[in-house]
């Protein structure tokens, strides 16, 4: 189907071209209720001299298409288009390589952003959930993408867990994660109020970043500690990485990078502080006044690390909207440090709440762990079908995590209620699961070996439902221009639904006449591979029992 449309801008592009008219065919949904699609750009050009020579031209070519049953140009010039159901039905191919990109980019997604010693907390789980669907969406469609995940794994932090073990004793050898997990914010609350203990903690961050022996030592141990059960939680919640990188590989770029941009005239000194000499508020801090790195100065770091390691043409954030102001100050000062002419692109999101709209806290006050959530409603599904495998209890449970966040627009926040979330008649990951379910078992028992083949005669339910699948590919590009799974999520619901009303209405396995019954199971084939696609998109994984 993406084909389809693709072929459909560039002819109708071509046209407008031949009236010197330089637009992009822009598709939409039709607001009205016998079409299926809208073409809006011919409205701004009514009074255009040549308007209804333009308008013959675009009807010979639409008239042209066998995928098109009914054209028509509203008094605004709204070009409306009817599927031919029948046509589209027994060519569609909503396939990987339908969606082929013409050009392929090269893109880098950074999300996760876990910090070494803490555990995954659920303001993570935002993060996790829309990067890995931007990832496969743009998988999907034949990009090149990586994803970094981008440790906290250097400074201050690390060096304060090392200050704490050093002065309590501790026993670095036998460090358990659990440990790491206590003695990370009880040294970030002496860090605060002891001031031996700051200046010992800046002595140990200053011998971290001379690479001292014996600090990197034990750098290493806390990592890889914490690595460990950092990996394990990920893999459990269903998500992995291309590359592990974190703070600590750009750490030895950073002096020449600063020298460089002290030499270019492009920083000076304040009070002590490097600042940026671009004219923009508020100004750019790059080092604080004691010389230690910020956010940015490691970020700004990263990027000049990604491009010698990782070509790449786009990079997108996927981090908190709260970060906003920082990343417009790394974009910005990417561009006027030139240190690439490539894009960048900060996707951010709102927060993840209680179902009361309160922050999530563990019982003692202290930010709930991710994993704790996926415990809780691993639970919550067991309770409700016991019978169930573990391996389908944790489809579902990730099915959850994932599709009730998507299901919300990014850009908003959300409250985290798993009794609603978890209703098998309502708008959620279940229900997706329980309609595609139903569609593979129905071939199981159909047991139909013959070919399948449409008829040419559908009735409206089937017609909905072929009609929802061809607009797979709408959604999709949408999705994509916008770094908004939601619109994905929707269509998925919606596709559900109508295969569900389909699958009540029709009794498919009551039906005697072999013709109509292969008709029915040729739509619920194309419904089950199109809603594996879209689930693919999204990174929910397809459970076989329900």
């Amino acid at each position: 189907m993406n084909t389809i449309l693709n072929n459909l801008r560039e002819k109708l592009n071509n046209i407008f071209a031949k009236f010197d008219i330089d637009e992009s065919v822009q598709i939409s949904i039709s607001k009205i209720t016998d079409f299926d699609i809208q073409i809006n750009n011919l409205v701004k050009y009514k009074n255009h001299k040549s308007i209804e020579e333009i308008k013959n031209h675009l009807l010979k070519e639409l008239d042209k298409s066998e995928y098109f049953s009914s054209v028509e140009f509203s008094d605004k010039l709204f070009i409306n288009l009817k599927f031919n159901l029948i046509n589209l039905a027994k060519n569609i191919d909503n396939s990987k390589k339908d969606f082929a990109v013409n050009k392929r980019e090269k893109l880098i997604l950074d999300y996760g952003g876990p910090n070494i010693g803490k555990p995954l907390h659920v303001g993570h789980l935002r993060s996790l959930n829309i990067g890995r669907s931007l990832y496969n969406m743009n998988k999907f469609i034949g990009n090149e993408v990586k994803s970094d995940i981008h440790l906290g794994d250097w400074g201050m932090p690390i060096a304060q867990i090392i200050t704490y073990i050093e002065k309590n004793n501790l026993d670095i050898q036998t460090l358990k994660v659990s440990d790491l997990e206590s003695i990370y914010p009880l040294s970030s609350k002496e860090y605060l109020n002891d001031e031996k203990f700051q200046e010992k903690a800046k002595e140990i961050n200053k011998k971290l970043n001379t690479d001292d022996d014996e600090t990197i030592s034990k750098w290493k141990i806390i990592k890889d500690v914490s690595l460990v059960e950092i990996k394990k939680n990920l893999s459990e919640l269903g998500h992995s990485f291309d590359y592990w990188f974190g703070e600590s590989d750009v750490n030895s770029l950073i002096p020449d990078m600063l020298e460089n941009l002290i030499e270019e005239d492009k920083v000076e000194y304040d009070e002590s502080a490097l600042v940026s000499k671009e004219n923009i508020e508020p100004k750019v801090l790059i080092t604080k006044s004691d010389g230690s790195y910020l956010y940015i100065t490691t970020d700004l770091a990263t990027i000049i690390y990604r491009e010698k390691h990782i070509p790449f043409d786009k990079i997108f954030y996927i981090v908190d909207s709260r970060q906003s102001l920082h990343f417009r100050q790394l974009f910005s000062s990417a561009k006027y440090f030139e240190f690439n002419n490539l894009n960048f692109e900060h996707v951010g999101f709102g927060t993840l709440n209680d179902e009361n709209g309160n922050p999530f806290k563990t019982r003692e006050g202290g930010t709930k762990p991710l994993i704790e959530l996926f415990s809780e409603t691993y639970k919550y599904i067991y309770k409700i079908n016991q019978n169930l495998e573990d391996k389908t209890i944790k489809q579902l449970t990730n099915t959850v995590l994932t599709y009730s966040d998507l299901l919300t627009n990014r850009k908003t926040n959300y409250k985290f209620d798993l009794k609603k979330f978890t209703n098998i008649s309502g708008k959620t990951g279940i229900y997706i699961q329980y309609a595609q379910v139903r569609a593979k078992n129905l071939f199981q028992i159909a047991n139909n070996n013959n070919s399948l083949e449409l008829s040419d005669e559908i009735g409206n339910i089937e017609s909905e439902l072929l009609s929802k699948i061809f607009l797979f590919g709408y959604y999709l590009e949408r999705s994509i221009e916008m770094s908004e799974p939601h619109h994905l999520a929707d269509y998925l619901y919606e596709l559900s639904n109508l295969f569900n009303i389909f699958y009540e209405d029709e009794k498919i396995l009551n039906i005697e006449d072999e013709k109509i019954k292969n008709s029915k199971l040729y739509i619920t084939k194309l419904f089950l591979e199109t809603c594996h696609n879209v689930m693919f998109c999204l990174g929910v994984e397809p459970v076989n029992e329900m």
